[in-house]
């Protein structure tokens, strides 16, 4: 089949890559000419572990290609795919502006060239309910007797791990009311679902819902847990011991029950907002929403907290060695991290922050400049450290030399917001140990 990606962001080249894998002939389309001359020469411009061996192999095969002109890649292809950024606005909700340009350009295009044949155009980016209305009319106003459907597609990729999830999905999402774009999505998806996970057809509305409560509802378990483990230094119980308990239980799961300083990336902070505002278009109090945000907005700062008690309140002077600047590990993704938030906490207190992070150290001094000293190993940012705090759950930092830090630093202290590290092991090697829900050591 051929498709046409519009959007080159995370979700836009995973998606256009992994559609190329099975076969298809994808064109990716950005106003970006820098990025697209760079990915036509087979540079990768963002860190996902897994892609950039399929993206070459597609580029080579000649079915992965990329153009900055939007009206090539909409005339020879049947499929066209929005993967365009929806950024929350100032009232926390998603900007469609982005969205509706390209619609608006299609049904200019559609208008000049009415004989193209029927095209389906799919809403892959993460958008309010009633978006694909939106995008339709769009598009029929400037060629209203143009043959086309507009369905919605949410991703559900989770970054470090979004290839596998792409093509071996849980399950499929498509939302659509047209006989005609069922059976051309089904055609689609076909070879990612030969396992036998499902594919599931509804309403477009229902399926714009669907991505918003999805990832809502794993937010809300990330600050949960987080409370769960505030309780837990409160009343002496261990978070650990709590979270194989109830994760045990099928009705819950095990998995988003690791306490820690809070989630952030692109999707978690800007669509539970993005929820909530829709659930404030319709007068509705999304109450447990909103206690999702404050929550993961406190976190950050209880841990912080820990790190100002245990210096009495005063920061001025001290500098800290921090492990880790992503929101997540195998990402170089930075969007809301919560890194970011405490050093700008620590900064302000008086303290300097020596960093390192195996993916993001260019993406964070991107966003926060020079205010911070990054370096390219863990080791080096012991070097005259009074304290390390860790702060995203690579794999390179579960395993540390903890002889070496315990020499490197000016003193035996940790701050750890994952919870990475044994408490009885750092307790007989004597470190003052602060970690998330769990009885802090103090030597």
């Amino acid at each position: 089949m051929n498709l046409a990606v519009i959007g080159t962001g995370y979700v836009g080249l995973v998606s256009g890559t992994g559609f190329a894998e099975t076969g298809n002939n994808v064109i990716c389309v950005d106003i970006d000419e820098k990025k697209v001359e760079t990915m036509k020469e087979g540079q990768i411009p963002i860190y996902e572990p897994g892609l950039e061996v399929l993206f070459l192999r597609n580029i080579v095969k000649k079915r992965l290609s990329f153009t900055t002109d939007l009206k090539e890649a909409v005339r020879n292809s049947e499929i066209i795919f929005l993967c365009l950024p929806t950024p929350q606005g100032n009232d926390g909700a998603a900007d469609l502006k982005y969205v509706l340009k390209v619609a608006d350009d299609i049904g200019l295009m559609f208008k000049q060239e009415p004989g193209l044949g029927f095209k389906v155009i799919v809403n892959k980016s993460t958008v309010p309910v009633g978006t694909s209305d939106l995008v339709r009319n769009s598009i029929k106003k400037h060629a209203p007797g143009f043959d086309f459907d507009v369905c919605s597609n949410p991703e559900f990729l989770r970054e470090g791990i979004a290839v596998e999830d792409f093509m071996k999905p849980e399950r499929v999402i498509i939302g659509t009311s047209n006989d005609k774009t069922k059976k051309v999505m089904e055609q689609l998806y076909e070879p990612f679902l030969r396992t036998g996970n499902p594919v599931y057809f509804m309403d477009e509305k229902s399926a714009e819902m669907t991505k918003y409560a999805a990832n809502s509802f794993i937010a809300m378990k990330i600050s949960f847990m987080n409370e769960i483990a505030r309780l837990c230094e409160l009343t002496g119980a261990q978070v650990d011991a709590v979270r194989l308990g109830i994760g045990s239980d099928s009705r819950i799961g095990k998995r988003y029950l690791f306490p820690g300083i809070g989630y952030g990336g692109s999707c978690f902070p800007k669509d539970v907002h993005a929820l909530v505002n829709t659930a404030n278009e319709k007068n509705y109090d999304f109450k447990i929403l909103k206690s999702v945000i404050d929550v993961n907005k406190e976190q950050v700062k209880h841990f912080f907290r820990k790190i100002l008690k245990h210096y009495k309140e005063n920061l001025k002077g001290k500098h800290f060695a921090m492990w880790g600047l992503a929101f997540k590990p195998n990402t170089d993704d930075v969007r809301e991290a919560p890194a970011q938030y405490l050093i700008k906490l620590l900064l302000a207190a008086g303290a300097t922050v020596t960093a390192y992070d195996p993916e993001a150290n260019n993406t964070t001094k991107a966003v926060l400049g020079d205010i911070i000293n990054y370096v390219e190993t863990s080791d080096e940012t012991l070097k005259g450290a009074d304290a390390l705090i860790v702060v995203t759950e690579w794999k390179e930092f579960r395993n540390p030399d903890f002889d070496l830090i315990k020499k490197s630093l000016n003193a035996p202290v940790i701050f750890d917001g994952r919870n990475l590290y044994d408490l009885e092991k750092l307790n007989e090697m004597k470190f003052t140990y602060y970690s998330i829900g769990r009885s802090d050591i103090i030597n």
